[in-house]
């Protein structure tokens, strides 16, 4: 039984979410909570196997308290937010402080439509549970065996020229945010490849993730817009409610085509993105799949391998779900399999092997 304990000042909200959490037979409320003492206090008292956590309260918000609960590690914290450009500012920075992942909440704060992620929110605390102890040593470990970008030597500009750009494509969920800062900053400023990342994410909160990311990275990342030439050595987030595929007949000349077709679970979809890239670069295509419930972009990595190009997978030791990385390695489609902390290396190797 998965023991959870629900945060929320709102006394409508902590019942619904407990109506929905115990419609799972293996999930059972042990407390609620209307603020963030509250919740230190009873997380202290209960020892859950995951918390659900508002932002928005009185006394303590959601972040102070994340703070707190982080450094006691109780357990993991999925947290319930609002879909506003606040909210997802919010959100972010939580992801980026250790929460595990978050539940959008459709409509606000007081969330009348909270049935419609009903599914979202049983899936994702069950991904907690399961996840509980990586989720807490993972970082730990990838700190001891990070590799210094800065000590490696520098790209030759000249021979780089000489070679045709490769395009790398990250497809990453669930524990993304967080995961993602063991790949990304470690890429350098002349790399000789454009960069795709596919995380699935809301449409109010890729551009400000891809902000972030900027920030900390030393390739440029943007979120994808429509039309945007591809170049490389930038990276491009893709947008959240389309997914993100390419046009052009050579690859100096390729743009960005933001579509709703097909029909997909996840919009942007990390299997369409990956197979309109590989159209374009073929055996040129590096495919990389990183923690994330479910089994998107598996099929595709599969296909990048036939095709002649090279693929990734996360392996166990780091990934958070070990659902999307899994599945690509069952179906054979991963070259390798490397801890989060070990692909940025990788891939500065590949790029600058001679084809």
């Amino acid at each position: 039984m998965i023991k959870v304990l629900v945060v929320d000042d709102s006394a409508f909200m902590r019942k619904k979410l407990t109506e929905i959490l115990e419609s799972d037979p293996e999930i059972e409320v042990i407390a609620t909570a209307r603020d963030g003492e509250d919740a230190i206090r009873k997380a202290e008292e209960y020892l859950p196997d995951v918390i659900t956590l508002d932002i928005n309260m009185p006394r303590m918000d959601g972040l102070t308290a994340l703070r707190i609960l982080m450094q006691k590690k109780i357990a993991p914290v999925v947290m319930v937010s609002s879909l506003t450009q606040e909210g997802a500012e919010i959100t972010l920075k939580a992801l980026e402080m250790g929460a595990f992942d978050f539940v959008p909440k459709p409509g606000g704060t007081i969330s009348l439509d909270i049935d419609k992620v009903k599914e979202d929110i049983i899936e994702k605390v069950r991904a907690a549970a399961t996840s509980s102890k990586k989720f807490v040593v993972r970082k730990e470990l990838a700190k001891k065996t990070m590799f210094d970008v800065s000590a490696r030597p520098t790209i030759s500009t000249q021979h780089e020229e000489q070679k045709p750009f490769k395009a790398i494509v990250i497809g990453i969920s669930t524990g993304g945010p967080k995961t993602i800062m063991d790949v990304l900053p470690y890429l350098p400023p002349n790399l000789n490849a454009c960069v795709f990342l596919i995380q699935h994410m809301p449409p109010t909160f890729t551009a400000q993730y891809a902000k972030r990311l900027n920030e900390n990275c030393q390739i440029e990342v943007i979120e994808a817009s429509a039309g945007m030439k591809v170049e490389k050595s930038k990276c491009y987030v893709g947008k959240g409610g389309y997914h993100l595929t390419l046009y052009g007949t050579n690859i100096e000349d390729l743009r960005i085509r933001l579509t709703q077709k097909p029909e997909h679970r996840f919009m942007p979809s990390v299997d369409v993105c990956m197979m309109s890239v590989l159209e374009k670069f073929q055996e040129n295509t590096i495919g990389v799949l990183m923690t994330g419930m479910g089994d998107d972009g598996a099929d595709a990595m599969v296909k990048i391998r036939q095709r002649g190009g090279i693929t990734i997978a996360e392996s166990e030791e780091t990934a958070i779900v070990f659902g999307m990385p899994r599945e690509a390695i069952l179906r054979g489609g991963a070259d390798y399999v490397l801890p989060s902390y070990k692909i940025a290396e990788k891939l500065i190797e590949l790029i600058g092997q001679e084809d």
